[in-house]
């Protein structure tokens, strides 16, 4: 039986370079071409697979396109004097007619009909200008995210309120406002009434007409007291929907 040639289906950099500080996840990505016209199967593979997250980590790719596949570093303590030993390793071969099951497929594929392109994993630390320079940046970005989400938040009300609820809210404004004024005018007729009967010699036989003189003035008060915190409310409200 003759052995199938090898041809370079993919094309991958020789290296994967990840660029610290390693406190987080840091990702970079693997690009894998297809040079010919048929359809090819790859997958990815590494000697350290609980310090990676590849995505996708196999797959087709059409003929005469591309692939950029996710290689993510989980964080861990770096040390600069500890030379990286983690390789990766990207197997492909010209896929067959039946492509539902490739668990199946690269279990049946032959030696000669694979395609092996292995890569070495490189880690960079930044220097101290890059770092100091990298956190002005994230300083600047910090600003105006809060700019701009303290803006959105001051418009999030308008957001959520159509036209109708806002010209609702307009005629309760402006109906708490009529109210409130006709309780003022009618506590002081109240208390000009009250002026009125103070200044009339009082007999002790009528002390019903004075506590109900009283009742009705604090009932006055309570009420208006009530409309202009509940003015006050719908008054901020409109007032954020305005801007």
């Amino acid at each position: 039986m003759a052995k199938t040639e090898q041809v370079l289906l993919l094309e991958p950099q020789q290296e994967l370079k990840f660029r610290g500080p390693f406190t987080d996840v840091v990702t970079t990505t693997l690009k894998l071409t297809n040079p010919i016209e048929k359809k090819v199967c790859f997958k990815v593979k590494t000697t350290a697979p609980r310090r990676y997250c590849v995505r996708p980590n196999s797959g087709l790719i059409e003929g005469g396109s591309s692939v950029n596949v996710s290689v993510m570093l989980q964080p861990f303590d770096y040390d600069p004097n500890e030379k990286s030993k983690h390789k990766f390793m990207v197997q492909s071969m010209v896929a067959p007619s039946d492509t539902t099951d490739m668990e199946a497929v690269w279990k049946e594929a032959k030696p000669e009909e694979l395609m092996d392109s292995k890569l070495r994993c490189q880690f960079e630390l930044p220097s101290e200008n890059e770092k100091t320079h990298e956190g002005e940046i994230n300083k600047v970005i910090s600003n105006t995210v809060t700019k701009t989400e303290s803006s959105t938040l001051s418009k999030s009300i308008s957001s959520n309120l159509d036209d109708g609820e806002y010209k609702r809210l307009l005629d309760d404004h402006k109906r708490l406002q009529t109210e409130i004024q006709r309780l003022r005018e009618e506590n002081k007729q109240v208390k000009e009434e009250d002026g009125l009967r103070m200044r009339k010699p009082q007999t002790a036989n009528n002390p019903l007409s004075s506590s109900s003189t009283l009742a009705k003035e604090e009932g006055l008060n309570t009420r208006i007291l009530a409309l202009i915190i509940l003015f006050f409310i719908i008054g901020v409200i409109v007032g954020k929907v305005a801007l």
